[in-house]
This record gives structure tokens, sequence and C-alpha cells, in this order.
């Protein structure tokens, strides 16, 4: 591109003139499009990037400093971060745990060993039913706060107050015994 073209747009850019992004995109829209389709592979996100890029450089085309780099070269780099980021959030998007709906861990025998030692079952016997409920349908029967919460009909809510209120009282009895267990 000629020097003078570059300057004009240059100049359009800091005084936030519309005409910039017009000639931005006349002047570098394919070869930007082709660094974040080589980086994304995906045409639909390119687009995507492309469309976030232009946005970017019009809102910081202040920032633009062209004793560092020539102007393709801050928009190339702007297409490409851009482009990386979006790679990025796509892929933990896909990534994220998915919760299973049905689960059979509290229909797993659970190893008595913690238990039987420290005799917290008997114990827990000595909470009020509402509190004791809900540890055993936790720490004994292993289920999750939600599967205590679905088959108890309570809130999720009050089945962690009821924990915690439990734990504390079981805490009391233990010290930091109960901190290990409820991690």
């Amino acid at each position: 591109m000629k020097p003078f073209i570059e300057q004009h747009i240059v100049e359009l850019l800091k005084a936030q003139d519309e005409r910039a992004i017009g000639l931005l995109y006349d002047h570098y829209a394919d070869a930007l499009f082709g660094v974040a389709i080589k980086v994304t592979k995906d045409e639909v996100l390119a687009q995507d990037v492309l469309q976030e890029s232009f946005v970017k450089i019009w809102k910081n085309a202040h920032k633009y400093d062209s004793s560092k780099a020539r102007l393709f070269t801050w928009l190339f780099r702007v297409v490409q971060n851009t482009a990386i980021d979006a790679v990025r959030s796509r892929q933990r998007k896909t990534t994220k745990e998915i919760q299973i709906e049905e689960s059979n861990v509290y229909s797993i025998p659970s190893t008595k060993f913690a238990i039987e030692h420290l005799d917290i079952a008997s114990h827990a016997d000595g909470l009020e039913d509402k509190y004791r409920v809900v540890i055993d349908a936790l720490f004994f029967q292993g289920m999750t706060q939600q599967e205590a919460s679905d088959e108890l009909n309570i809130p999720l809510g009050t089945v962690k107050s009821r924990l915690k209120i439990g734990l504390r009282e079981l805490r009391k009895l233990f010290g930091i015994v109960i901190v290990f267990l409820s991690i």
C-alpha cells in the first residue's frame, strides 16, 4: 500500500472519522480475514473475529504509534490476538465439565473407615432430625447436595444451610476432624 494512503487512514482513524473503517475494509479486510481463518480454521468464527477486530481497531486507534509499527502490522496483531482469544474461549466452553443428570454415586458402597473410627454416625444421631437427615444423605449415603435436595424434597439452599449448621454442631464434638470430612 502506498504510504500516503496509509497515513490518510491513520489520520482518519485518530480523528474518529467513519470513513477510516471503509478504507480499512477496502484495503485490508481480505488479508486480515486470511489471518483470522489461519488461526481459527473456521470461516464463521473468522468472520466474527474480523468484525470484533474492526471494533477494537476503531476503539483503540489512539494507541497506534506509527514509529513502532506499520499500520498493517498493528492491524495484523489485533486480528491475530483476537482470533487466538476466540479459539481459546471456544476451547474453554467445549471442555467444561458436563453435569450428568442421573448419578449412581449414592448407590456405590462407601468405605466406613473414617466413620467407624470416629464414631460420627452415633454422634450424628444426637443432632436434630433436620440436620441429621441431611448429613446422613450427604456423608453416609454419598449423595450430592442436589440429589439430597431432590430425595428429601427440600430446597437446595436449605440443604446447604442444614449441612453447615449440622457440621458446626459436630465440629464442637470433633474439632478439626469434621473439616477433613467436609472437603
